[in-house]
Parts: C-alpha cells; sequence; structure tokens
C-alpha cells in the first residue's frame, strides 16, 4: 500500500491587496516630504500618485495667488508656486533631472554615466537643464496666472499628470542600477498604472477639461523620448530618470496650456 503525505505543502505567502488604503500614506512618503511612517507598499502605491500632484501644486498655487492679491507682480507670483512645489517634494525630481543630464550627456559609456548620475555634484549639463526647464515651466505659469484662475488650475493638472508619466516610464523600463529607489520602489503592475492614468486624467479634467486629452498625448511623447534615451544609453531607468520625466513632461504641459490663454 502507497501511504499518500497528507502534508499539502508549503503554505504560499498571502498576496497583498492590489489597492489599498496604505498606498495613501506610502505615495506621500516617497514622492513629498511630508511626515508619513515608512511602507513596503512600493509601487503598488502607483495608482496614487496623480492626486500627490494635486496636493503639492494646490498649496503652491494658493501661495501664487496671494502674492498676486497683496501686491506682487505676476512673475514673482510664478517663482512663489515654483518654490512652493519644490519644498513639498525636497526638489526630489529637480535633483534628478540636473542627474539624468549630467550622467546621460557627460558619460561615455554606461558605466560612466550611472556614476556620474549618482555623483551629488552638479555638471554643466544638469545646471543648464535645471535653469532652462525652470525658466520655461516660470513663463508658462506665469502666462497661466494672467489668464485668470479658469487657466492657473492647468498647474494642478500638469503637476497631477506628469506623476503618472513616471509611473509609465517605471513600467516600461527595467531598472538600470542593482540598488537605488527606483529598485527597491519595484516596477508597478498593469492595473496599477491604469488606475493612476484613469485618476490623472479625470483629476486633469476637472482642472481643464478636453485639454486634459493634450496634456496626456504631450506627456506621453515626452516619456516614450526620456525612455528611448535611457534605454540607449543606460539599459533602463533609475530614480533620477523618473524624476527629469516628471520635470520635463509637467514643463512641456505647462506651456502647452499657456499656449491657449489669450492674454
Amino acid at each position: 500500500m502507497v501511504r499518500r503525505d497528507c502534508n499539502p505543502g508549503p503554505i504560499m505567502a498571502e498576496r497583498e491587496p492590489l489597492f489599498s488604503l496604505m498606498d495613501l500614506p506610502a505615495a506621500f512618503g516617497l514622492l513629498t516630504r511630508l511626515p508619513m511612517p515608512v511602507s513596503t507598499r512600493g509601487a503598488r502605491a502607483g495608482w496614487f500618485w496623480p492626486f500627490i500632484g494635486v496636493v503639492v501644486a494646490m498649496p503652491a498655487l494658493i501661495a501664487g495667488w496671494l502674492c498676486i492679491l497683496v501686491g506682487l507682480p505676476v512673475p514673482a507670483a510664478a517663482i512663489v508656486v515654483l518654490a512652493v512645489m519644490a519644498g513639498m517634494t525636497g526638489a526630489m525630481h529637480e535633483d534628478g533631472l540636473a542627474d539624468m543630464f549630467d550622467g546621460l550627456f557627460g558619460g561615455h559609456d554606461r558605466t560612466r554615466r550611472l556614476e556620474i548620475m549618482k555623483d551629488s555634484r552638479i555638471g554643466t549639463f544638469g545646471a543648464l537643464a535645471l535653469i532652462l526647464v525652470t525658466l520655461l515651466k516660470c513663463n508658462s505659469i506665469m502666462v497661466l496666472m494672467m489668464g485668470g484662475p479658469a487657466f492657473a488650475t492647468g498647474i494642478v493638472a500638469a503637476a497631477a499628470l506628469s506623476r503618472v508619466a513616471m509611473l509609465v516610464l517605471m513600467a516600461l523600463l527595467p531598472n538600470a542600477r542593482a540598488s537605488g529607489l527606483s529598485r527597491l520602489t519595484g516596477r508597478p503592475e498593469g492595473p496599477t498604472v491604469l488606475a493612476a492614468l484613469a485618476l490623472g486624467l479625470g483629476l486633469a479634467a476637472l482642472c481643464v477639461g478636453f485639454a486634459a486629452l493634450k496634456l496626456a498625448v504631450i506627456m506621453g511623447v515626452v516619456t516614450l523620448a526620456v525612455g528611448l534615451v535611457a534605454q540607449q544609453k543606460i539599459k533602463g531607468q533609475t530614480g533620477d530618470i523618473l524624476g527629469a520625466n516628471q520635470q520635463l513632461c509637467e514643463a512641456f504641459g505647462l506651456a502647452l496650456l499657456a499656449g491657449s490663454v489669450t492674454l
């Protein structure tokens, strides 16, 4: 007689839910300087990232309008908007922008490019990228604010959708490093990306109506371009690449919306 083993084998670990209330503090803890507990949710919290863009942009927009109400010129108000948004995130995306341009265009091979991107010092390519992108954003914000509240809400729309662009790029490209923030965060699954896109488009549509579709298109083009360059030069993405993509998408999105303002 053959004895049957009653042991059903190792019990599989319970899979974490795809969507969870823990995604709220996880997203805030990763993308802002707000004091939130550390979470292991990682990329699974990515569907909530568009809302983080709203939370970052709304106080900045309010601060900008207060500046105008007390008599400051619109250019000064636009600078305040940028300063508040950078303060909310600890300028982590701006840092990624500088590191990406320094690394991708300052190194001659993959290894050297990754080394440069990890270096905290800023080089010529990074400084120039920061200056040009900041000027583009500042000018666009200024135009949007001069157009009135109906146009200024585009600042919030661009902030929300540009966070979706980070998640899309994270899903499309493998990690270029064996360590780092992007590696620890993981890669989002398809449903997470789709949920983020739906939320981002919905939030953007509340701000700018059908122009949200134009924002999605231009940010898709920018993300594709950044992804192709990153894949060609370092065979994947890093946290710096993702942050730079957010900044570039936001800058070109703001410029697109500013072009619709009739002064």
